[in-house]
């Protein structure tokens, strides 16, 4: 949970034992992990898996965030995805009243710090080796993938935001957190 009394994590100083052209990566996840948990300290589950206005539910952006970090970052090491992994992406957005916002933080939170520990063991010398996503091999490289991995995951993290706002009809109320 993000503490308002701290500047954004990119603005709190490197991170240890992430390598310096992977900061950036480490910063925006575990931003993205700070901000969500504000956003929903007061959410009422009830609304977890509605689509305002035809728009992504709350459900579908937990669910994706840690989804694509997982499949991102096991592209990266140059592994294809396990059977478990595209089950899990055959049912990200599906509404499942057994699935509670409590998991889907927890599933998030385990993600992130699974995407944190292995920026942590990647090499910055393998950062433009040539790693292939999806069933049909498109070229990518492991820094391409791992940049992806945070853009994507603020970018759902941004419309969580919007998703939420709607949902509580305006009451949202942001945590601080701008510094320009």
């Amino acid at each position: 949970m993000r503490n308002e009394n701290l500047p954004e994590v990119w603005l709190r100083g490197p991170l240890p034992s992430i390598p310096s052209l992977l900061q950036p990566v480490a910063h925006a996840l575990l931003q993205a992990l700070e901000e969500i948990n504000a956003y929903l300290l007061d959410f009422d589950e009830t609304l977890l898996w509605q689509k305002p206005l035809g728009i992504a539910s709350v459900g579908f952006h937990l669910q994706h965030i840690a989804g694509v970090q997982s499949r991102l970052f096991t592209y990266a090491k140059d592994e294809v995805l396990t059977e478990t992994q595209l089950d899990y992406l055959s049912r990200e957005g599906k509404e499942d009243s057994t699935i509670t916002l409590a998991f889907l933080l927890e599933n998030l939170h385990h993600q992130t710090e699974t995407s944190i520990e292995q920026l942590k063991q990647t090499d910055e010398a393998a950062l433009t080796e040539v790693r292939y996503v999806g069933r049909r091999q498109i070229p990518s490289t492991v820094i391409g993938l791992l940049v992806h991995a945070a853009e994507h995951t603020m970018r759902h993290t941004g419309q969580l935001m919007i998703t939420i706002k709607v949902l509580s009809k305006g009451s949202f109320n942001q945590p601080s957190g701008s510094y320009f």
